[in-house]
């Protein structure tokens, strides 16, 4: 028996009683219904490998699509969802702006979801948004800035999404996921070559969390660094670290501060801050104690947001294209939900260093 498309025939050892649906078809080549529709069609932005995992298929299973599934390629939400670990942080907020303002450039429109660093919180809204159904989803934060992945996270993660693109700002081992992120490493070869040029030698890090993949990565870099620059031995205060909040910078200068009062010893002469809002907590303690910025210590961060305008001394800090991130976020998005061809990982560089009053050249 002749099928509808491309000349089928019917295999005989499948089942007469089941009739398999254009969404079946979808799970089991791990791409989406669209994806299958557009293949029916004819259309020629499908993937050759997809393409042919998907002729395949209808080809054991004999299937023989409705009009309904044929225009499925066209029945899209033009919905992304954005999942973000906490939009009141600065850096979100500028993240989430970039992308909503691509999106709408795309003829799409996003549904925001706020996390609070919460994974229970993820997965829900994770299957809200299939259930909504979104075209992709973005997700920043959270669960995703894991060094290393909870495999029930990932479990669930699969289970949830099935063949629906998802696109991360950090990582999620074990998952079919595509990975746009800032390359923390040379964000921190920018600061720390500042700061030596600048005639700093003793520097600490400040901030973050070893179990955060970026704070792993800037960490790793500056021991590197430190070792190739023959900075001195005091550089590196491993039990320093904290959070990322304005609070938490507070807590670990204060923390610092008396640690060297204890040991009688001399501060570093220059702090990299592991983000904007524990630079705005640094300077806070700083100042409290009476401590000069920059004429005793010197203070750097990164991203560039708003908060370097705000404190005082202004923070000198790596400066993003958050427009640029936005718009890769988005694209990818986008083209994988196309079916289209997209890089699994891009690393984005930083645009600069934005050199302002919290550091100076030391005489």
């Amino acid at each position: 028996m002749t099928g509808m498309h491309g000349g089928f025939r019917e295999e005989t050892n499948m089942p007469t009683d089941k009739k398999i649906t254009i969404y079946e078809i979808a799970k089991e080549a791990g791409v989406s219904p669209a994806t299958v529709s557009r293949v029916l069609t004819g259309n020629a932005n499908v993937k050759q490998e997809k393409k042919e995992k998907v002729l395949e298929l209808i080809k054991k299973y004999n299937f023989k699509p409705s009009a309904v599934a044929r225009g499925l390629s066209d029945t899209k939400s033009r919905i992304i969802g954005i999942i973000v670990a906490d939009v009141r942080n600065t850096y979100y907020a500028d993240m989430y702006v970039a992308c909503e303002n691509a999106a709408n450039k795309e003829g799409y429109s996003v549904m925001l979801m706020n996390s609070f660093g919460r994974v229970d919180m993820e997965i829900r809204q994770l299957e809200k948004l299939v259930q909504w159904q979104a075209d992709a989803i973005i997700h920043m934060g959270g669960a995703v800035d894991s060094l290393t992945t909870d495999p029930s996270f990932a479990k669930e993660v699969k289970r949830l999404l099935g063949s629906k693109p998802l696109v991360v700002t950090g990582k999620l081992d074990n998952t079919d996921c595509y990975q746009v992120r800032i390359d923390a490493a040379a964000a921190m070869d920018m600061l720390v070559q500042h700061l030596v040029s600048n005639g700093n030698r003793r520097i600490a890090l400040v901030g973050g969390r070893l179990n955060v993949e970026s704070t792993y990565i800037k960490y790793n870099e500056f021991k590197k660094l430190a070792a190739e620059l023959g900075l001195e031995s005091g550089s590196l205060y491993t039990d320093n670290f904290g959070g990322y909040g304005i609070d938490e910078g507070t807590a670990s200068m204060n923390e610092l501060i008396e640690k060297f009062k204890k040991e009688g010893a001399a501060l570093p002469e220059a702090l990299i801050c592991i983000n904007d809002s524990t630079a705005a907590g640094v300077i806070k303690s700083l100042r409290k104690h009476g401590i000069r910025i920059p004429e005793d210590i010197s203070v750097v961060s990164y991203d560039n947001t708003d908060l370097c305008e705000v404190v005082e001394p202004s923070l000198t800090s790596v400066a993003y294209d958050y427009e640029k991130y936005g718009k890769t976020l988005v694209r990818t998005a986008i083209d994988v939900a196309d079916g289209l061809e997209a890089k699994r990982q891009i690393l984005v560089k930083p645009s600069g260093l934005i050199v302002r009053k919290s550091s100076n050249i030391r005489r």
